[in-house]
């Protein structure tokens, strides 16, 4: 399934992404269910911490609509993507998970995870524009894998880890790279409003077997930037998880960003940065694509 959170009205929803359509999860409920009790959960992390139940109640859902209820569909048009979670507990994000992106920086690649948080606030939904603000003048893209966790998990091992996993999505870790490199810390030139597009959707994880086998491309006004693999990276996703565990209790809605293949523009000749009216798509194999335009700050 592919669910997502939406704005229509003002007010987030959630839904089914289906193609070009999404199903309005909250009104097909009460379509298919005219005398339930208890209402459909509001927002993203309310559904999961439902775990199964709440998945297993969704693909219900979509199997009613799609018997029949075409007016349970709302266009992609006609709606706003945000980002698939609201306002997670933790947005923690991996640097140099891959060699060759290390390489092209000119460091060695970790030993541990580098580690570094995002922000709630910077989360961007697909669509959404990427502001650049007056502080920053080399603002870089960054496509990447997201895990997004679906059960609490503390000292997880790895090879339990992705039971605790309820999808992926795309991520576009834009940076800063002026304010990134001020001091040994990242987090400055990563925690800007709008530097943390995520979507369109959560995919869940039957969808996605094998998190270490899907391609991850990065278009800059249609030309490629970033063409890598998961498979390359140097911390897999189930150690990821489970070396995170270690540290902090991972909480259902809780994002981890796995960390950006080599192509970047600071490492480009000439450097190659983001500006107004650029359009930055990332896609990845079974997550889908996203897009999101750029504007500078007015």
């Amino acid at each position: 399934m592919k669910l997502v959170t939406y704005q229509i009205n003002g007010q987030p929803q959630l839904g089914a992404l289906q193609g070009n359509q999404v199903i309005d999860l909250r009104l097909a409920y009460r379509a298919m269910q005219h005398d339930a009790k208890a209402p459909f959960p509001e927002d993203m992390i309310t559904l999961l911490m439902e775990g199964q139940t709440g998945l297993d109640r969704v693909a219900a859902i979509i199997e009613f609509v799609e018997a029949g209820s075409p007016g349970l569909f709302r266009r992609l048009d006609d709606i706003v993507l945000l980002p698939p979670v609201l306002q997670p507990g933790k947005v923690v994000a991996l640097g140099r998970n891959y060699a060759a992106h290390a390489k092209e920086g000119g460091s060695e690649p970790p030993q541990y995870p580098m580690l570094f948080h995002k922000t709630a606030g910077a989360l961007l939904g697909a669509g959404g524009t990427i502001v650049i603000p007056p502080i920053t003048t080399k603002v870089d893209y960054e496509g990447e894998l997201a895990i997004i966790i679906g059960k609490t998990c503390k000292q997880v091992s790895a090879e339990e880890a992705l039971d605790y996993v309820a999808g992926y999505t795309i991520a576009n870790d834009v940076s800063a790279r002026d304010l990134q490199r001020r001091t040994t810390q990242f987090t400055a030139g990563k925690m800007l409003d709008t530097f943390g597009p995520l979507g369109p959707a959560l995919v869940t994880r039957d969808e996605v077997p094998d998190p270490g086998n899907l391609r991850i491309i990065t278009r800059l006004n249609g030309e490629v930037m970033q063409d890598g693999h998961t498979r390359n990276m140097i911390f897999s996703v189930p150690f990821t998880i489970s070396y995170i565990s270690q540290i902090a209790t991972l909480h259902v809605g809780d994002v981890i960003m796995t960390g950006t293949p080599e192509g970047v523009g600071f490492a480009r000749t000439p450097p190659v940065f983001l500006k107004k009216d650029d359009v930055v798509e990332v896609e990845i194999e079974k997550l889908g694509t996203l897009t999101n335009p750029v504007q500078n700050q007015r």
